[in-house]
């Protein structure tokens, strides 16, 4: 069974998720800490529980999810897994920190792509991988079907969705990819968002005004 630890960092606040089993086996999606308090408290976190990192995830690579891509990969030696269609967006996130007045050094190691259907396993426990772009172009969800909760990066928030005005994003591939991927699972489902705070399946069909 899956923990979820949610920490928000940087200035976007932005969500990082530990997700770890009863087997101190974890996954780190979209590792966002900027600043070195925050480095040092997922570090920290991780050390205290005397966990064993095995994934590090990304949902997509803008830069407030990215900002500890090269921290866990030199603190744990894992290798980085995201959509081949946002290797552009990671390739460019150093260049937006600077624009953004957040320099900093970006992942340069090894990759692995994931597609849709790609299962994320941790021992007993499974993540299944949505393709869902929209947002940017080659952005994904992990669904963990069996406690019915998703890491939806930045689709879809509570009582709002996320830009599509960036480059690759687009409004229309987003609403579809919420349609026919997220809004098809079951009203239970709890959604863990890039931001903010979680929602549930059920309630975004009824009150999230962006999607009618």
């Amino acid at each position: 069974m899956l923990t979820v630890k949610l920490f928000t960092f940087n200035p976007v606040q932005e969500n990082t998720y530990v997700l770890f089993n009863e087997k101190d086996a974890c996954c780190i999606v979209d590792p966002g800490c900027y600043f070195g308090n925050e480095r040092r408290a997922l570090e920290e976190f991780i050390s205290d529980q005397k966990l064993n990192p095995k994934y590090l995830l990304n949902t997509h690579c803008h830069l407030d999810h990215v900002f500890g891509n090269k921290l866990v990969h030199d603190t744990y030696e894992l290798t980085l897994y995201l959509h081949e269609k946002e290797k552009i967006v990671l390739d460019n996130a150093a260049s937006a920190g600077l624009q953004w007045n957040m320099p900093f050094e970006n992942y340069r190691g090894d990759l692995e792509f994931l597609k849709e259907g790609d299962k994320i396993r941790l021992d007993e426990d499974e993540l299944e991988v949505f393709f869902t772009p929209g947002h940017s172009p080659g952005s994904i969800c992990f669904y963990c079907e069996s406690q019915q909760f998703l890491v939806s990066g930045d689709i879809l928030f509570r009582l709002s969705i996320g830009r599509s005005d960036l480059p690759g994003g687009d409004f229309n591939t987003l609403i579809k990819s919420i349609r026919e991927k997220l809004f098809v699972l079951p009203d239970e489902v709890i959604v863990y968002p890039g931001h903010g705070e979680p929602t549930t399946i059920g309630f975004e069909k009824k009150n999230n005004p962006f999607i009618k």
